[in-house]
């Protein structure tokens, strides 16, 4: 029998990726539901496949949730991944009920509708970091949400309230924090492609705060593959850290793709400000996930960053000229 998989956020990096790998099983039937358009296939890897199993609905929270409450309700999916949200952490300043909108109100309203659909098995949300703010060391799941942005506030708020419906109704959810995503297909504005684009176009990459943040890269598959083990082995309640073993500050992560693209990093950097809110350099502790999932980081940041430049570089004529600056929309 085919297993019903509905994927929020499908036209997401992390929600296109999963959908590429859940398509590599002919026994996933699987919906997507995203506000924009089917984008173009160069940040969807899952055009890959010619699969009748997959049907894409234009759908958004904010707006349409009567439509999707009633989609999913046809298509009585076992499981449910949500990658929705607004998720970009400076622009969350300029309107945070924005963010709270999506990420906390409009999650609730779709939660609270699923808590008693029997067709659900699980329910897998896709948080963030982001929620613990500054801190220190070697962050474990029960560590205290301490948000320094609007936008982390917004996903600290969803996730309390996810957790009441567990407490108070047995709703079958797991929650999925990861560190900093990479791989192909990406959205420009991010500092692996963008500093591929920057590094061809022969433009300076800022690096704020002199790229002296250190970050957890993690690559978009070793996620994907972390997302469908707590899908399937997952235990309700709990939360799943994914993430290396190590971090690595920006102006190191910069220099590897400049070495690899053989270009000399001071031709192709410059040190600007800080972000507002940046939080301190922290690593999150996936053992949980290791030991409860069997999960692991398989890919290397070597390959991993060698894969963008390859994508970037095979694709040169369709990404030229497309904006490398986030766009919001409301």
């Amino acid at each position: 029998m085919n297993r019903k998989v509905a994927v929020i956020g499908s036209n997401s990096f992390s929600g296109s990726d999963f959908i590429d790998l859940l398509l590599e099983n002919s026994e996933n039937q699987i919906i997507g539901i995203s506000r924009s358009p089917e984008k173009d296939p160069v940040f969807l890897p899952y055009k890959r496949h010619k699969n009748p199993n997959f049907s894409f609905h234009q759908l958004d929270l904010n707006q349409d949730m009567d439509e999707i409450l009633s989609l999913l309700d046809s298509f009585k999916p076992e499981f449910i991944i949500n990658f929705a949200a607004q998720s970009e952490v400076a622009p969350s300043w300029e309107h945070p009920e924005q963010w709270f909108q999506t990420n906390a109100v409009s999650l609730s309203q779709l939660c609270h509708f699923l808590k008693n659909k029997s067709f659900l098995k699980r329910y897998v949300h896709i948080s963030t970091p982001e929620v613990y703010g500054t801190c220190h060391g070697n962050i474990k799941e029960d560590a205290p949400l301490n948000p320094s942005t609007p936008y982390a506030a917004s996903k600290a708020a969803g996730d309390l309230f996810l957790f009441t419906l567990v407490k108070n109704y047995n709703f079958p959810m797991v929650m999925i924090r990861s560190t900093n995503i990479y791989g192909a297909h990406q959205q420009l504005h991010k500092i692996i492609p963008r500093s591929v684009i920057y590094i061809k176009s022969k433009k300076k990459i800022d690096l704020h705060g002199g790229g002296l943040a250190v970050k957890s890269y993690i690559h978009i598959r070793d996620i994907s593959k972390g997302e469908l083990a707590a899908m399937e082995r997952g235990k309700n309640g709990l939360i799943y850290h994914l993430s290396p073993e190590k971090g690595i500050a920006v102006k190191d992560l910069v220099q590897m793709i400049c070495e690899k693209m053989k270009v000399p990093f001071d031709s192709a950097a410059r040190s600007v400000g800080e972000r507002l809110g940046q939080d301190a350099a922290y690593l999150l502790d996936a053992s949980r996930a290791k030991s409860e999932l069997g999960w692991k980081p398989l890919i290397s940041m070597e390959q991993g960053i060698q894969g963008v430049i390859d994508w970037v570089e095979n694709n040169w004529s369709q990404l030229q000229g497309k904006p490398l600056e986030y766009l919001h929309k409301a």
